[in-house]
Parts: structure tokens; sequence; C-alpha cells
């Protein structure tokens, strides 16, 4: 068994990312990634973070999952609708679209036209990041682990058997009630600090929280699970 090292919630933070691959001493031999969605909107640097995840993904084997950001920005890409556009620019999509540009513009001065010169933008260099977004799963298992986004919903015996939707997007009822699966569920999405007060990795019952806040000025985690089992946490910090 590879070591298995699991990081969410990149959020265009490029730089930490680098630095917290840096801090556990990845190694594609040895090693194996899961990413646990939303790699654009917020940070900075989201064009060059799901540039590097399609590289890990084609050629180291990491495992990438979908998250609601993620999600989002297809949809963006799929439909240009004025509703999508509102809630991806008020949710961080300004950072995406100065990203994609490659602009300095501030976030005042991204408007719904910028949407669509970065939209412009994508579809004549960029579209093969929609597609490898769009392609993503929404969860992957092991023998110990389930890993997805956001949760399962325990109202579903059959977790598979949830809507899409709630792979990426739910925080309750998952968060405060027991899960039903026999596994642990290592999950992103809900910042750590929201759950126990700190942007540490959250070790809970039967769930692992892994969400720092990096986008939010506090910090990239990663979850170390060696070839035994056990689990070791690493951080960097924003500006890492």
């Amino acid at each position: 068994m590879k070591r298995k090292l699991v990081i969410s919630d990149i959020h265009g933070c490029y730089e930490a990312w680098l630095s917290l691959l840096e801090k556990v001493d990845y190694d594609k031999e040895r090693d194996q990634l899961l990413i646990l969605g939303d790699y654009v909107d917020r940070g900075p640097n989201s064009r060059e973070v799901v540039e590097h995840l399609i590289y890990l993904h084609d050629v180291h084997g990491a495992v990438v999952l979908k998250g609601n950001h993620d999600q989002r920005l297809v949809d963006l890409m799929r439909f240009k609708d004025e509703a999508v556009i509102r809630k991806f620019l008020s949710h961080g999509g300004r950072a995406t679209v100065k990203s994609y540009l490659q602009t300095d513009l501030s976030d005042q001065e991204v408007t719904t036209q910028t949407v669509h010169e970065m939209i412009a933008a994508i579809s004549k260099h960029y579209e093969y990041h929609i597609a490898f977004l769009n392609s993503l799963p929404y969860y992957a298992e092991d023998r110990h682990h389930i890993y997805v986004h956001a949760g399962l919903n325990p109202e579903y015996p059959d977790w598979k058997k949830q809507p899409q939707r709630e792979f990426m997007y739910i925080k309750e009822p998952f968060l405060s009630k027991p899960t039903v699966v026999g596994k642990t569920v290592i999950f992103g999405h809900t910042q750590a600090e929201d759950i126990h007060g700190s942007p540490d990795v959250w070790f809970g019952e039967g769930k692992i929280g892994i969400d720092g806040g990096c986008a939010f000025g506090q910090q990239l985690n990663a979850l170390e699970i060696d070839a035994s089992g056990h689990y070791r946490t690493y951080k960097v910090g924003f500006h890492s």
C-alpha cells in the first residue's frame, strides 16, 4: 500500500499548493495523491492549479474529485446563464476571471462583460480544462475510507444513490449526525474552523474534515495516511 496524501479546497492557492507538496515530500512513485475538489475561485491562480492537476492526474495517476466550484465553472461555460454568472461572481469567481484572462483588474472592474471575455478565452485556449473538470468523479473509496468533496447524506443507507449535488454541497445533516457507512469519510467543503474553531484538520467520529480555508487567508492542509493506516497532518499558510 502506498502512502496516501489527501488535500482539498485549493481554490487557486497555487503557491501554497506547491509548498504543501514540497512539505509532505511528495513522490509519485511512493505516494497516492487524492484531491477532493474546489480548485478554482477565490485564490489568485485557478488556471495554474487546474493545469497542474491535469498533469498530476494524467501522468502521476492522482485521484481528482469534483467540487461545487468546479461544477459551477463547468455550468458557466456550458450555459452562459446570467443567474449562473451572478452566483459565480458572488462566490469568488472574480479571481478565476482574472486568472484565466491573466489581467490585474481589480475586483470592482470584473463585470458580467468581463466574465463573457473569460468564457471566450477559455473556449479558445482552455476548453480542455473544462472537459477535465466535467469528467471528474464525485467520490473515491478504498478499504477503510470514502473520499468526497462535501459529505454523505445519512438518510441514504446506500450512499452512492444520494443525489449528485449532495456529494458537492451537503453540510447538514452530514456534519451533525452519525454516518451510516462502515468507513471513515474524508471530506472538504466545510472549513475546519467552522466545525471545531481551528483551521487544522478535524477528526470526528467516522469523519475527517480537511478544508483549512486557504483562500480565506488561513491554511492548506494535507492528511497523510501511511501504509499502516496511521494519520499525520501537514499545513502551510496562505502566503507560503
